[in-house]
């Protein structure tokens, strides 16, 4: 029997009319997310500039947010908005790294920001020199208009206490003195049109028939001169005079540079004075600088130079105080590096916090510019935004890349894969302070030097209950007891030597009675501890270790980036077990474990080292001994 099956029915069409097309088309025409207003785009774009042929470049974030928190003392949302849409990149991305450094203010909708901004330094050195009572005190004395906040190591621990008034810094702050620069300081509150930034200072002129006047007074300085001494920095009040072009130049400034560009010096022949030298880098990691050279060296072009001042290790400031003197001994160091390895482009990287630094570097390279012994590579000066993780090589070339200052996971390696995905030669400061006097000198004069069968020179930053404080130029491998006795003038009156910090916060904690150990790499890592950038605080009886070291802690976890869960939960855990009168050794040394065996980079690494010298060495102060 046969069943028929009906024929389907016709689809049914739906009647749209016109209008009702038109209101979807409008509808969907609309862009997603907020908009930029009118007033907002035009006061980025007068501190931007006018847009470059290919748009904005997306590295140079950092720089744009910079630019909009100097004028407007913090970073309105509205501002983000435009600056996200004349970057073209989405607002997600520009709040992203605005949020991720200490010094970016983010001031949602019908907020205010503060017209001036007192930040003291908290770190140990200061707080050995009684920052916690301006912290304490400072707020009422200058009124709700002043913001005062704590801020970590500023760099100038020599000075203790060390205050940042707005972008001014105070020696040796007091009450007084930071109330009198606080009155004294010009309104700051934000402008609605900002001025323009102030035009590089022009070149110095040469004088008739293109010669320089020699006969001039200019101030010199060279470190080598300097070996076995103290090296002065002045304060904020009264800076050193700096060495200018004029006077560098006049004592054989640039010339290694224009023997090497001109062929007459093999760049073979440099790089093996720095292997002979025995010349390692000077901002912690202790590579041999050499060896660096010739691995960038043998990678494909282009290569890249990238230079560290971030210089954020508390009880750190050499690298300042010798910029600060002569800022082309430097350059002229940099410039060889890139002439060596064939680097195309030189990025230098400065902390914020060294503002007159910055001005200092900015006017120097200006000049040279203006007046070049040779070819020179492009050079960008950056600026730092408050975050010590970018001392570690990888993140500080994120950050100049305009990303959050996270560590990269290794390998590869930055001489291999690093700015822009290029290979780079990354290097402290200091370390290329030293390559025209090891080169002109001969790498026999800079191996010369040292103690204790040790070699080389090492800028010691010292700081503490010291007499004087400040960098001192001593021979690798010299003790500390030596280095206090015969540099510092002794402990200060009323002060003896208890304990000391060999390498910063992150190098351990040594007692008084292993004051004779060799100050130098690989010398004291047998006790648990390291040099790095030889930033040395000394304690005295007055102090206890486990105070340095809880000081530290809380320093890591606030610097810590977040990225690992054994650094960010491991520093504020421990910070918070630190504080008990007896501490839980068995939590602590497995926290410590956990944090070193699992940590992407050297701050979760190194930050256990500490409370491992104190269980270690100072068991009594926390309820582990007698």
């Amino acid at each position: 029997m046969s069943t028929s099956v009906p024929p389907p029915s016709a689809p049914t069409l739906a009647t749209v009319s016109l209008e009702s097309l038109r209101r979807t088309g409008k509808r969907h025409a609309r862009l997603k997310g907020r908009q930029s207003d009118e007033l907002s785009t035009d006061q980025v774009r007068a501190l931007l500039g006018p847009r470059p042929e290919g748009g904005h470049r997306r590295d140079l974030l950092i720089e744009y947010l910079h630019l909009l928190q100097d004028a407007y003392l913090g970073l309105h949302e509205r501002h983000l908005v435009a600056l996200a849409c004349e970057m073209n990149i989405p607002m997600a991305e520009v709040h992203e790294v605005a949020s991720f450094y200490h010094h970016f203010d983010l001031l949602r909708e019908g907020q205010d920001a503060a017209a001036l901004t007192v930040r003291v330094c908290d770190g140990l050195a200061c707080e050995l020199q009684g920052a916690q009572q301006l912290l304490d005190k400072l707020p009422a004395i200058l009124g709700d208009g002043v913001r005062v906040i704590a801020a970590p190591c500023i760099g100038r621990c020599e000075q203790a206490p060390a205050v940042a008034v707005h972008q001014s810094a105070v020696a040796q702050a007091s009450l007084e003195k930071v109330a009198q620069l606080c009155a004294g300081a010009q309104p700051l509150a934000p402008a609605l049109t900002p001025a323009p930034a102030p035009a590089p200072a022009p070149a110095p002129a040469p004088a008739q028939g293109g010669q320089q006047d020699l006969d001039a007074p200019h101030p010199v300085f060279d470190p080598a001169e300097l070996a076995l001494q103290s090296i002065t920095s002045g304060t904020p009040a009264n800076p050193p005079a700096a060495v200018d072009l004029l006077a560098y130049r006049a004592h054989g400034g640039y010339e290694l540079l224009r023997r090497i560009a001109q062929g007459r010096l093999p760049a073979d022949d440099v790089i093996a004075a720095l292997e002979d030298s025995g010349l390692r880098g000077l901002g912690g990691a202790g590579f041999p600088a050499g060896r660096k050279w010739r691995i960038v060296r043998e990678q494909a072009a282009p290569r890249l130079l990238a230079v560290n001042i971030d210089e954020g290790e508390p009880g750190t400031f050499k690298d300042r105080t010798y910029l600060e003197r002569d800022p082309h001994r430097f350059l002229e160091g940099m410039l060889i590096a890139a002439q060596v390895v064939g680097a195309e482009v030189c990025y230098i990287y400065l902390r914020d916090e060294y503002h007159d630094a910055r001005r200092l570097l900015a006017a120097a390279i200006a000049r040279l510019q203006a007046d070049p012994p040779c070819l020179l590579p492009r050079i960008e000066l950056r600026r730092g935004a408050g975050a010590y993780i970018c001392g570690e090589e990888s993140a500080m070339i994120e950050s100049i890349e305009g990303k959050r200052g996270e560590p990269r996971m290794r390998p590869p390696y930055i001489a291999q894969v690093g700015l822009f995905g290029r290979p780079t030669l990354e290097h402290n400061f200091e370390t290329l302070y030293w390559v025209r006097s090891i080169v002109e000198r001969g790498p026999q004069w800079f191996s010369s030097f040292g103690a204790h069968g040790r070699k080389g020179l090492r800028s010691f930053s010292v700081s503490g209950r010291v007499k004087n404080p400040g960098v001192k130029l001593a021979p690798a491998g010299i003790t500390l007891r030596e280095l206090v006795a015969d540099y510092c003038g002794g402990m200060a009156p009323g002060h003896e030597l208890y304990a000391y910090l060999p390498g910063g916060a992150s190098g351990g904690i040594l007692p008084a009675t292993m004051a004779d150990i060799a100050l130098d790499f690989d010398t004291l890592q047998p006790h648990g501890c390291f040099i790095g950038s030889a930033a040395v605080i000394v304690l005295s009886q007055h102090d206890r270790a486990r105070d340095a070291a809880l000081n530290m802690m809380r320093f890591f976890e606030h610097e810590s980036c977040g990225q690992c869960t054994p650094c960010r939960v491991g520093t504020a855990k421990a910070a918070q077990l630190m504080v008990t009168p007896v501490w839980d050794e068995d939590t602590l040394r497995d926290l410590a474990q956990v944090m070193e065996d699992a940590s992407i980079c050297g701050l979760g690494q190194a930050a256990p080292n500490p409370l491992r010298s104190v269980l270690t060495h100072f068991a009594h102060e926390v309820g582990g001994g007698s």
